[in-house]
């Protein structure tokens, strides 16, 4: 079966994240403590310029987040497995210098969902990415994590990209 990409053409997955290459702003929302029965979120900005590797089948972003504690750098390092037929995505930042575990999945109907396993203070959890809302202009990033291996989700992190002109 072929992959839907993330522009809702057919193809084998891997231009799911092609609508992502270019320059964009980036307005944050993210949850102050997660897992923790937290409901203050925090909104700040952001930039995020991407640009296609390894000949299209992956991409880089690297990303500029303005919190009000102050400004990080940070990285996203997406490539496409075509023997899989997904994608495993990693994030990079100035505060642990090391890569974060994956997650991986893919597009379906225009939205693309990812899994992974990662830790929160000692304990396990499963981690949720969810691309939606994309358009040549647009596109919605959404963070969960799950303390019971994905029975409930917490969504904790939201990213909302508008292309720079």
């Amino acid at each position: 079966m072929r992959a839907m990409t993330g522009d809702g053409s057919v193809g084998d997955g891997r231009g799911d994240f092609d609508f992502l290459h270019g320059d964009w702003t980036v307005s944050h929302r993210r949850l102050r403590e997660r897992l923790a029965g937290c409901t203050e979120w925090q909104a700040f900005a952001g930039t995020c310029d991407v640009r296609p590797i390894v000949g299209g089948l992956g991409n880089v972003d690297d990303n500029l987040l303005e919190l009000p504690g102050g400004t990080y750098p940070a990285a996203t390092i997406r490539l496409y497995d075509p023997a899989a037929a997904n994608w495993s995505i990693w994030w990079i930042d100035d505060r642990r210098g090391r890569l974060e575990p994956p997650v991986a999945g893919g597009f379906a109907g225009g939205a693309g969902t990812f899994f992974g396993d990662d830790e929160l203070a000692g304990r396990p959890i499963r981690v949720r990415f969810v691309w939606s809302g994309i358009d040549a202009a647009r596109a919605r990033w959404e963070q969960a994590f799950s303390p019971d291996g994905g029975a409930t989700w917490e969504p904790n992190w939201t990213m909302d990209f508008a292309r720079r002109a």
